[in-house]
């Protein structure tokens, strides 16, 4: 019985810490080589007034360089100013254990996309590609993220993570302080 016990605790705890399932939005792996993409993903959402702003993560995996692909969403009836990033660009993420991982963009300017809606909403839309340092993977695994620091061409911003939401947007929950432990496997392994 003593055994039966611990055999059923320690299968109740490898479940409960099992890792979530990768979804992704491309899984591609052809001649040229292979393609992985992880849905876009909710890690900050204000909203004020007739002003809103997302942040989306998403994991992509091109033929082994594994990259963060951020896209920021700006909306408001106001001008919206453009965040510009260049090859000195960064993202730092400070983690609740106090460490600090900095990634750096890719080699492509881009100031986004400015495109006025039906409703007389002015929207920018900016993406950027960050790679990865060597020998981030497991400080990125192991502790979740406090806050992230972009620095573009243009301006500095600080986004503070939430352990959970409910995202006016859509009215899903999302778990952005747990974002790299929850997915970074699905391109790393």
């Amino acid at each position: 019985m003593k055994q039966f016990f611990i055999l059923f605790i320690s299968f109740f705890t490898f479940i409960v810490n099992a890792q979530k399932p990768c979804d992704f939005s491309t899984n591609v792996t052809d001649s040229i080589g292979k393609y992985k993409s992880t849905r876009d993903y909710i890690v900050h959402e204000r909203n004020f007034g007739n002003t809103s702003s997302y942040l989306f993560f998403s994991l992509v995996l091109t033929d082994q360089t594994p990259t963060l692909n951020i896209q920021m969403i700006q909306k408001s009836k106001d001008f919206i100013k453009a965040t510009c990033f260049d090859k000195n660009s960064r993202l730092f993420v400070q983690l609740l254990n106090g460490k600090i991982i900095t990634l750096i963009a890719m080699d492509q300017e881009n100031c986004g996309t400015s495109i006025r809606d039906e409703k007389g909403f002015n929207n920018r839309i900016s993406s950027v590609v960050f790679m990865f340092m060597k020998n981030s993977f497991e400080d990125l695994k192991s502790s979740p993220i406090s806050y992230i620091r972009i620095k573009s061409l243009t301006e500095t911003q600080d986004y503070i993570f939430k352990k959970e939401f409910v995202s006016e947007m859509d009215g899903k929950t999302y778990s952005p302080e747990n974002y790299f432990i929850d997915t970074l496997h699905c391109i790393t392994d």
